[in-house]
């Protein structure tokens, strides 16, 4: 008879970033399905599911419920940066982990955390030094304003100007802010070669729909003379922007239709399986592994998680969002999490920025 282990799912099924939260519980839902249909694993998840509603102060609360009340020892969950790190200490206290299915910024270490979406070496460094040969070294940058748009800007700021690039402008709207008129005026005055967008949610959608109007009207706003990059644009908001997605050119692991990326869709959906079926994996065989910290649960078991950085080796894919779904322009097949880039070509090392 299999073992039942508890799987906490932390995601928000409403909110301004509910569409990739709802990918993530899909890939979640189908490998819990595939897990508990495996007549050859000896346990099966039983998921534990809680939504914050897209409120930040609902997530750590949540997160004691699944650890604390339900019993749960590994949960997968969050999608903003902003919800990672008001969760991680409630994590921490309860000797769990927490599996983050979703791109992020980089520059942080948690014994109780493990990332198998891309990080900046990743996404946006290698975004970067597709777009600035191809396109110029003049950028302006827009991002939601929490840690994801900050330190997004902040990296492309030092990528930039150490190829001799210029930002033009920085501009940051709080999430869920469809207030993008200044950005696009901006843009319109600084005539920048590329475009960072680092918005999420409705803020992103809006600023995509404004900018291609702003395209319609001047040639020079176009995908094919100044681009937006994302890095965390995926298919499953591709029907919330429409027409407006038309040249997005983004960065990721995964995109639908590449070869051998199989039929997941999107990055975050195939993140999240991965998740889920690399810690059966983990825990298969070895009766209450699923109480042991993630040090002895990844100690001499290989697999896809580096045991030193908790990241992953992935695949690097920019492609570009022609007739309504994305095409490949350049891909990486293999490249290694390397979350404080140690590892990565050289760009400056950043001071320790603490926000109250």
């Amino acid at each position: 008879m299999k073992r039942q282990i508890k799987l906490g799912l932390l995601l928000s099924r409403s909110g301004s970033y509910s569409l990739i939260s709802e990918a993530c519980r899909s890939g979640a839902l189908a490998a819990i399905a595939r897990v508990n249909g495996d007549p050859d694993l000896d346990l099966s998840f039983v998921p534990v599911e809680r939504d914050p509603g897209g409120n930040i102060d609902a997530y750590a609360p949540l997160c004691e419920e699944i650890l604390r009340d339900a019993g749960a020892r590994h949960m997968v969950g969050c999608v903003t940066s902003w919800s990672r790190k008001e969760v991680i200490p409630t994590v921490e206290k309860y000797g769990g982990t927490l599996w983050y299915a979703v791109p992020y910024e980089g520059f942080e270490a948690s014994d109780h955390v493990v990332y198998t979406h891309a990080c900046p070496n990743q996404h946006l460094l290698p975004l970067l030094d597709w777009v600035m040969p191809a396109h110029g070294r003049r950028a302006y940058l827009t991002g939601s304003n929490y840690i994801w748009g900050w330190e997004m800007n902040r990296l492309a700021r030092e990528r930039i100007t150490a190829a001799g690039g210029e930002v033009l402008g920085e501009r940051y709207l709080p999430i869920g802010s469809r207030d993008v008129g200044r950005m696009i005026e901006e843009v319109r005055f600084a005539r920048p070669d590329f475009i960072l967008n680092s918005l999420i949610g409705p803020s992103s959608y809006e600023f995509m729909a404004a900018y291609r109007a702003l395209g319609l009207e001047d040639a020079a706003f176009r995908p094919d003379r100044c681009p937006v990059l994302s890095c965390n644009v995926t298919e499953c908001e591709l029907p919330a922007l429409g027409q407006a997605a038309e040249g997005l050119v983004a960065a990721g692991p995964y995109f639908r239709g590449a070869p051998g990326a199989g039929n997941f869709g999107s990055s975050h959906e195939a993140a999240a399986f991965s998740a889920v079926m690399e810690l059966a994996r983990l825990l298969a065989g070895r009766e209450g592994s699923e109480t042991w910290p993630l040090s002895q649960l990844l100690a001499g078991r290989g697999g896809i998680v580096d045991p030193e950085t908790h990241h992953t080796v992935l695949p690097v894919v920019i492609a570009r969002v022609e007739g309504g779904a994305f095409r490949t322009l350049k891909r990486w097949e293999a490249v290694a999490g390397d979350p404080y880039l140690t590892r990565s070509r050289s760009i400056p090392t950043p001071s320790l920025r603490v926000v109250s």
